[in-house]
């Protein structure tokens, strides 16, 4: 695997467990929508179903989790426009983070796709 690659991994596992730790945290102690906690907290569950993909550097797995990044990148986007506060700030985190998710998944996809390649090609 290309050293470029192992980098995009290391960056998109990163973003995904922080954007994990991130929804937990903002919907049960941070700034929840109701006090004490609140249900929103289960956004965190769709994330879980690419964490172990992502840590075992599977390729199929970075193909695919861009699009689980761009439902955390618009509510972030949404959240940070109309709501104020510390929410505001979270919601801009929750965007930065899922950026950085779509993006490494998406080099990583890039950078492998050469090794996929040669790898049919040759029949390994």
């Amino acid at each position: 695997m290309p050293p470029a690659a192992r980098l995009y991994n290391h960056a998109a596992t990163i973003s995904l467990v922080a954007l994990i730790f991130l929804s937990l945290s903002w919907e049960l102690w941070l700034a929840p929508l109701r006090l004490g906690g609140s249900w929103l907290a289960l956004k965190a569950i769709p994330l879980l179903a690419p964490l172990f993909g992502v840590l075992r550097e599977r390729r199929y797995t970075h193909q695919w989790v861009p699009l689980l990044a761009l439902a955390y990148f618009t509510e972030g986007l949404v959240r940070a426009v109309t709501e104020h506060g510390l929410s505001a700030w979270l919601a801009v985190a929750e965007t930065t983070l899922a950026t950085i998710l779509f993006v490494s998944a998406v080099l990583f996809v890039r950078a492998t796709a050469k090794v996929s390649r040669r790898s049919t090609a040759t029949g390994a």
